[in-house]
């Protein structure tokens, strides 16, 4: 038996592990490397004293044995806004569970230059593949241009071909909101959206007008912001200004935007819900705080995590990928909707 006194005072060991189940060392490297032709006995053994010990293999030795390195590399570009930085975390959640380590390259511009030094960085640390949160057309259209030599896995709601792509589907969850608009019987429904370039923002544009021409309304040109509160309090006084009382519902691209307009109706005496009400996108933390309490489509993050890392799993096996390519997002009706005043 390992002495439990020598084992707090030096990190565990896979000669440690075998001597504590009782194995060979060998058949500890089997276990911890996924290698078939252990008995479940055996391996549940194996697994124990690894958790007894707090046992943590080695990356390197791993690859070795394996010729893989188990480590998958992301590249974020843009602002750490709130979805993207979510699917981050949800993913780099569901690469632990799946034993992954992930190596993080995160830039501001997703110029073809500042792409290229991210991508050359990652393969120098013999990542199995790349996973690319892309918020913008230009992330993507950089990496396409660029010779990975390992699988490439993109989050982006545009559909592109070229790639495996996993996403939230933003499209539905705008038309969602739309409807929930519609049905509590507004006729005049404006939509203040995210930046020209972002790809989850054309998509909840898309949404949004296809809920209106499918209830026969007219779609007024959106208004695009920048995603902050600030465009958002700027644009609801431009709304106010420039429409009057002419709009009883705005479908704000994010929570941010809605926390914005909320603002920007308040210090104009405007009501929300009585006079106008407001959907959002996202719901962050905050939105059940607002005032008043946001209606919004939610975001689960940590289901596309693990899709990401499902379909990762399917690919480095050269197997085609099963996982629904567009997880569900879901209304949330709260306080700042209702009918349109009489």
């Amino acid at each position: 038996m390992v002495n439990s006194e020598e084992s707090r005072v030096r990190a565990a060991n896979i000669f440690d592990v075998a001597r504590l189940a009782g194995v060979s060392h060998q058949t500890v490297s089997r276990v911890v490397n996924n290698i078939p032709n252990v008995r479940p006995a055996t391996r549940e053994r194996v697994e124990d004293a690894i958790r007894q010990l707090r046992y943590r293999p080695s990356t390197a030795a791993r690859a070795l044995v394996t010729k893989r390195s188990r480590t998958i590399g992301l590249i974020t570009t843009g602002r750490p806004d709130f979805g993207p930085s979510s699917t981050a975390l949800g993913f780099n959640d569901a690469a632990r569970q799946a034993r992954y380590t992930v190596s993080i390259a995160s830039m501001a511009e997703a110029d073809p230059g500042s792409m290229r030094a991210s991508v050359e960085l990652l393969l120098g640390q013999n990542v199995e593949a790349i996973v690319l949160i892309a918020g913008h057309r230009g992330a993507l259209e950089a990496m396409q241009a660029i010779d990975l030599g390992v699988p490439l896995l993109a989050v982006e709601s545009s559909g592109r071909a070229g790639f495996h792509s996993v996403s939230i589907d933003q499209f539905d969850g705008a038309r969602a909101a739309t409807d929930h608009l519609v049905a509590l019987g507004h006729r005049s429904i404006l939509h203040v959206a995210g930046p020209d370039d972002s790809m989850d923002a054309a998509e909840r544009t898309r949404g949004w007008r296809a809920s209106l021409s499918r209830h026969g309304l007219v779609a007024r040109e959106p208004l695009v912001s920048d995603w902050s509160p600030l465009s958002g309090y700027r644009l609801g006084l431009r709304l106010l200004d420039e429409f009057g009382a002419t709009f009883t519902a705005v479908f704000a691209g994010n929570d941010q935007l809605a926390l914005g307009l909320l603002h920007a109706f308040t210090e104009r005496g405007v009501r929300v819900p009585a006079d106008v009400s407001v959907v959002g996108f996202d719901d962050i933390p905050e939105a059940a705080h607002f005032t008043p309490p946001l209606t919004t489509v939610r975001q689960d993050f940590a289901a596309l995590g693990r899709d990401i890392m499902a379909t990762l799993v399917e690919i480095l096996r050269d197997e085609e990928p099963v996982v629904t390519p567009h997880t569900a997002a879901t209304l949330v009706v709260r306080a700042s909707t209702g009918p349109p005043p009489a």
